[in-house]
C-alpha cells in the first residue's frame, strides 16, 4: 500500500528537479536564491568534519 503523501512527495521532488533539468548544482543555486530572499535559512544543520577513511594500498604482485 502507498502512502499518498510520499507519493506526492515525489511527485513535487520530481517536477522541482525538472525544473533545472535534474542539474544538482542549478537546484542548489536556486535553494541558495530562495534563502537569500526570505532572510532566513531554510535549512540550518551545524558544519561537520568529513570522516577520513585510511587510504588503500595496492597489492604487491607476487613473484
Amino acid at each position: 500500500m502507498c502512502d499518498p503523501i510520499v507519493e506526492e512527495t515525489k511527485i513535487l521532488r520530481e517536477e522541482y528537479a525538472a525544473q533545472f533539468n535534474h542539474d544538482q548544482n542549478a537546484i542548489f543555486h536556486d535553494i541558495l536564491k530562495r534563502q537569500s530572499l526570505r532572510g532566513r535559512k531554510l535549512v540550518s544543520f551545524p558544519s561537520r568534519n568529513p570522516k577520513r577513511r585510511p587510504r588503500r594500498t595496492i597489492a604487491q604482485p607476487l613473484n
